[in-house]
């Protein structure tokens, strides 16, 4: 029986396989030397996951690097049976001589991470079918409300939210990016966001997430998955 985990629960499942819990998905990056083993990798994977592959697992996958995606996909969340196939895939990947890890000071690129759009709002009601439009989006699976988050059906693009505004505030940037990061990863990204000419606008709700903006003021907000729960 696929059991749905919380916040905590989820990040704890999965972390010693080298995953992190990252907006209701677990996600992991694999560095390969090649497009051919990246592809065989990526076959492992699957096989691995059997029949659950399908509604499972999303791979991304480059000539340096295979980046793995386990969610419930029905329920948009993730599930016990989530925890298991990254168990199965980091097991696959061990024996190929790879390593399942989330790029925190690795001298990767950057972590793994992903990021949504955030748009403030007084009718959310009123402009999602607009952003659904324009885009060729749709609601999450169970999340089909008039004021529910937007996201990709193919799975490309960076998910859309709507953040509810008492007041016009024609001063403030309306758009902002939502970058969510490991837990562990937040501390370093916040430093560098700083050193590169950034100013901290907000910790009141760190460390669900930071409120930063750059010299012009235009605002990003760096999230992880802790201090959502209770």
């Amino acid at each position: 029986m696929e059991q749905k985990l919380n916040r905590q629960e989820a990040s704890e499942a999965v972390q010693d396989y080298g995953w992190r819990f990252l907006l209701g998905t677990f996600r992991t990056s694999v560095p390969v030397a090649s497009l051919a083993q990246a592809v065989g990798l990526a076959a492992d994977a699957v096989a691995v996951c059997g029949d659950d592959a399908d509604r499972h697992l999303r791979v991304d996958v480059r000539p340096d690097r295979v980046v793995l995606t386990l969610q419930t996909s029905d329920r948009a969340t993730v599930t016990t049976r989530d925890v298991e196939l990254a168990r199965r895939i980091s097991a696959a990947a061990d024996r190929s001589g790879l390593l399942t890890q989330p790029d925190i000071g690795t001298g990767a690129p950057r972590s793994v991470q992903l990021v949504e759009i955030a748009i403030d709002a007084l009718d959310i009601a009123g402009i999602r079918p607009f952003w659904k439009a324009v885009l060729g989006y749709a609601g999450e699976a169970g999340a089909e409300g008039p004021e529910d988050p937007l996201v990709d059906p193919v799975g490309e693009g960076p998910a859309v939210w709507f953040q509810q505004m008492d007041r016009a505030r024609p001063q403030r940037n309306r758009i902002h990016f939502d970058i969510c990061v490991p837990h562990d990863e937040a501390s370093r990204r916040l430093e560098t966001a700083l050193a590169a000419g950034g100013r901290l606008v907000s910790a009141t709700r760190a460390p669900a997430f930071w409120v930063l903006a750059d010299l012009e003021g235009n605002e990003a907000c760096i999230t992880t998955w802790q201090g959502r729960d209770g």
